[in-house]
């Protein structure tokens, strides 16, 4: 069998097929040059315009059609975002006060196609970083130095609060937010570090005096026990107990005897001489 590639050819093209070729062709050019398909990756939505107007509704993740040349779709992120933000501000004692804060936030998905139309895509500009140097400066000023410090918990959350208030009109959650670092003047630094030290001395004062106290009272419990111990010996002293505290202290004398008579009992005695001797000879 004769396999020549240049009489098929020819045959086809005898045939009229190389007009469906031709069909084919453009066809599959036309697809790619429209490209009337769209994909949405994940963690982003569709925003659809027809001729430039923002419709209504919001593609969600996946491939979507689309109608060539009427249709346009904008891809909007909508996953966690994260925002960090330097403010200066004053507070309520008007002390310098320098912040430095993070937030986390993400596009309402359902809302991404009102963001778009009303912000933008540079809403973080716009609308993220204008809010937090407000609601950082005005909470800051509802407090003293000393309380943005000693009370940093219901700053962060008010500041939170508020922000996720302002924000949600603009179909902006709040997912977190936190406050990394306060900084103040070196002059009130050093006004807190002095009134930080004279707090911890005092308190070792009181340490002090407060032992103190209980050894004294300790001591004088002592000496009240004991002097109740010789009240109570005192009273029961009587003469009989007296004659028979002698006796015993006789007894005892006599039995540490070692049997010699001392040979000078006092001045002006008569010596005892050799008596020791004698009563040993008997």
């Amino acid at each position: 069998m004769d396999n020549d590639p240049m009489g098929e050819i020819k045959n086809i093209l005898k045939k009229g097929q190389w007009r469906k070729l031709f069909v084919i062709g453009a066809l599959i050019i036309l697809l790619f040059a429209f490209k009337p398909w769209v994909q949405i990756g994940a963690g982003e939505r569709g925003v659809v315009q027809n001729f430039g107007a923002v419709q209504e509704n919001v593609l969600n993740e996946g491939i979507h059609f689309k109608i060539p040349i009427v249709q346009t779709v904008i891809l909007m992120d909508v996953k966690i975002q994260k925002a960090m933000t330097d403010a200066a501000s004053s507070s309520s004692d008007l002390q310098d006060v320098d912040l430095s804060v993070a937030l986390n936030y993400h596009i309402i998905p359902d809302k991404a196609n009102l963001v778009y139309q009303t912000i933008g895509v540079e809403f973080k500009e716009r609308i993220i970083d204008p809010a937090i140097q407000e609601v950082m400066k005005a909470v800051s000023a509802r407090y003293t130095a000393e309380e943005l410090i000693t009370k940093r918990p219901a700053v962060s959350t008010e500041m939170q609060q508020a922000l996720t208030s302002r924000l949600l009109a603009s179909n902006i959650s709040v997912d977190a937010f936190s406050i990394i670092s306060f900084s103040f003047s070196q002059t009130f630094t050093d006004a807190i570090e002095a009134k930080q030290t004279a707090e911890q001395n005092a308190l070792k004062a009181k340490r002090d005096l407060d032992r103190i106290k209980v050894e004294a009272q300790q001591t004088i419990a002592a000496a009240t026990a004991e002097a109740e111990a010789l009240r109570l010996q005192k009273m029961n002293i009587s003469p009989d107990l007296i004659e028979l505290r002698k006796i015993e202290a006789n007894l005892k004398a006599i039995e540490k005897w070692n049997g010699i008579l001392p040979e000078v009992t006092g001045a002006g005695a008569i010596p005892f001489i050799g008596v020791g001797d004698a009563i040993k000879n008997k």
